[in-house]
């Protein structure tokens, strides 16, 4: 796709961040069964989640855009592309639930967008009751419901 950085740039830039801020969250999008990918290639994107250990994924599967190259490359079968896009999809879910229980105990200043929900400073989602949007307000993380933070 003519990026102008490679998979060890992003691992290492990831790395860096992480160091100079641990809680951090980082997502990515990512594609699914991009013209000649292979199942070692899909492997490797899939194997990113956890090396960079991302929190948000984006994960879309390919689609042909008449006029560019990738449209005149060989293509991955759809039913191949729709399963890993699930593979990565059900990674993506993973690694959410895995901040989520992270989080348990935290103190978080959140933003309240509507009153059942907010956002921490780092997107993670808040389940809320009642409280009034656009309130920034630290409320203690108990736990979670499987999507968002619960107070």
């Amino acid at each position: 796709m003519k990026r102008r950085h490679s998979r060890r740039d992003a691992i290492e830039f990831c790395a860096q961040v992480r160091r100079l801020r641990p809680d951090i969250a980082l997502g990515a999008d990512v594609i699914a069964g991009f013209p000649t990918e292979t199942e070692e290639m899909f492997a490797r994107s899939r194997d990113l989640v956890d090396e960079c250990d991302l929190t948000f994924l984006h994960v879309f599967p390919y689609s042909k855009r008449p006029g560019t190259p990738a449209a005149r490359m060989p293509q991955v079968a759809g039913e191949v592309i729709k399963e890993r896009a699930k593979r990565l999809r059900l990674a993506g879910d993973a690694a959410l639930q895995k901040r989520l229980a992270s989080e348990t105990g935290a103190t978080r200043q959140v933003l309240i967008e509507s009153r059942s929900q907010g956002r921490t400073e780092h997107f993670l989602p808040v389940a809320i009751e009642g409280e009034t949007p656009g309130a920034v307000m630290a409320l203690a993380i108990s736990g979670n419901d499987g999507a968002r933070l619960t107070v």
